[in-house]
């Protein structure tokens, strides 16, 4: 195939206390259409190793795009989702202009939000509609916190979501959506869309049951249904205020009345079977002072294995800003040690603590700065353990890693803290081991996320507690000032 790569990429949460603009993608991945080696840049992209291998074994010709991608924060200005929306669309163009193209696939998120733009991914996807005409072949990879919209759907895109949280499956789900969009290139397959949504928000890890079943009940009854072709399951992303925020299911079928029926059915049931697992599917969250009470009464039994504790209000990969200090406070008033927390987004403190340099003795002050969901700052007389500007960490598409950026080590009264200058949330003990800290040693491992550690702590902890810990995160929906959230929805009603 001549196949067109793109991606514009971003987790909106309405009430994230930080703005996105251009410059947020420049401090992830902004990759333009002319820049120096960009389709090296593009195809090195986690989520589209899988689309990238499969186009390489069929010898397809790639011709890219725009490709854009932020920390989750909040919603972006009019201007700033338009210029990189025309970005994207003039590359489209471009490649339209260049010669025959057989097909386009997208990387895209699903909960992506600007000033007068409910709905981006909607809006961009009609667009490409649009200039590509009813025919041509277009598919989009999303994030299975998608909040699913009708006009995502309208436009014939084929639409498939990571199945796994944490999103371990990128690699596979880009596999299938080039598959389905050769087959459809030439000329043996026409696909229909089936789906329902399921008024239910929530944070569904997909690493134990009843989630675990679940999947593979979703994945068996994408091998058994006659005309099924993809099913995804599509969580919704609760921190986006929208009036499409909810969960759905999504059935992609062959275009035969018989295969829409099915879609039609399954989409139904699976969803009926989704709702029904509302109450005992989502992580058990407890309180902060509850969470460190469970989480001492499993360091008295570990054994040479750490407890891990997740700080899941504030993980900046939904949208918190990094810096929350009530784990801390918390852990400093009840005098433990041997704990290793991570990662603070301090840019601030990470500059003085680097510009002391390791083996230092300083006063730091630590945390805190964003705004009231980030508590107060702590200040604390430090040793600087380390000191890095090429760390990385292991993302979760296997072979993919992200810088940390300017970042620092230190050690304060027994804990170990991890503070860094890009904001993005735990994935791998690389946010430790890179600094001379091993997690494994330690007695409580603090990370600031929400599941996605999941990936790269199981295998060493000895138990894993969710803290419902204060701050932009936190779990009580029902303290959202939602405006646009289709009610009723729950745990809300």
């Amino acid at each position: 195939m001549r196949l067109f790569i793109a991606g514009l990429v971003h987790e909106t949460s309405s009430f994230s206390p930080l703005p996105t603009h251009v410059a947020s993608f420049a401090e992830g991945v902004l990759v333009r259409r002319r820049d120096a080696s960009a389709l090296q840049q593009i195809a090195s992209q986690p989520n589209l190793l899988g689309v990238i291998a499969a186009a390489a074994r069929q010898g397809d010709t790639l011709l890219h795009g725009l490709y854009a991608e932020a920390q989750p924060s909040g919603p972006l200005s009019r201007a700033d989702y338009e210029l990189l929306r025309d970005e994207l669309l003039a590359d489209l163009q471009a490649a339209l202009d260049a010669g025959p193209l057989d097909a386009v696939a997208l990387v895209l998120h699903g909960a992506m939000l600007a000033d007068g733009y409910p709905d981006c991914e909607g809006d961009l996807l009609q667009r490409v509609r649009a200039l590509v005409g009813p025919q041509r072949p277009v598919g989009a990879l999303l994030d299975l916190h998608c909040n699913l919209s009708p006009a995502m759907v309208d436009s014939g895109a084929v639409l498939i979501a990571c199945k796994e949280y944490p999103h371990i499956d990128y690699a596979a789900r880009g596999e299938e959506l080039h598959a389905l969009l050769g087959a459809m290139a030439r000329g043996e397959l026409a696909l229909q869309t089936r789906w329902q949504p399921v008024p239910l928000l929530g944070i569904f890890g997909t690493t134990q049951p009843p989630m675990r079943d679940f999947v593979r009940e979703v994945q068996t009854a994408e091998r058994a249904v006659p005309g099924v072709r993809s099913v995804s399951v599509l969580h919704g992303f609760p921190w986006s205020d929208t009036p499409f925020t909810r969960a759905a299911v999504l059935v992609l079928a062959e275009a035969s009345p018989a295969a829409g029926d099915a879609a039609e059915r399954l989409a139904a049931e699976l969803a009926k079977r989704f709702y029904d697992l509302r109450h005992t599917a989502s992580a058990r969250r407890l309180p902060l002072a509850a969470a460190l009470d469970e989480a001492e009464a499993a360091m008295s039994t570990a054994t040479g294995r750490p407890v891990v504790l997740a700080d899941t209000a504030d993980n900046p990969g939904g949208g918190a800003a990094g810096d929350s200090t009530f784990v801390l406070r918390e852990l400093l008033a009840r005098g433990w040690s041997d704990v290793a927390l991570g990662m603070f987004w301090d840019p601030q403190a990470v500059a003085i603590a680097s510009a002391a340099g390791p083996g230092a003795r300083l006063p730091l002050r630590i945390g805190g700065k964003v705004g009231p969901r980030s508590g107060d700052p702590v200040d604390l007389d430090v040793e600087v353990l380390a000191c890095r500007t090429d760390a990385r960490q292991r993302s979760l598409t296997p072979g993919g890693t992200d810088p940390l950026g300017a970042a620092v080590a230190v050690r304060a009264q027994g804990l170990s803290l991890v503070l860094n200058s890009t904001r993005q949330q735990v994935f791998s003990p690389e946010c430790f081991t890179e600094f001379g800290i091993d997690p494994a040693a330690q007695r409580l491992v603090v990370v600031k996320s929400t599941q996605h550690f999941r990936s790269g702590f199981d295998a060493m902890a000895a138990a894993v507690i969710y803290a419902d810990t204060p701050g932009s995160l936190a779990a009580d929906l029902g303290g959202l000032p939602y405006r646009h959230l289709p009610r009723p929805v729950w745990p809300l009603d």
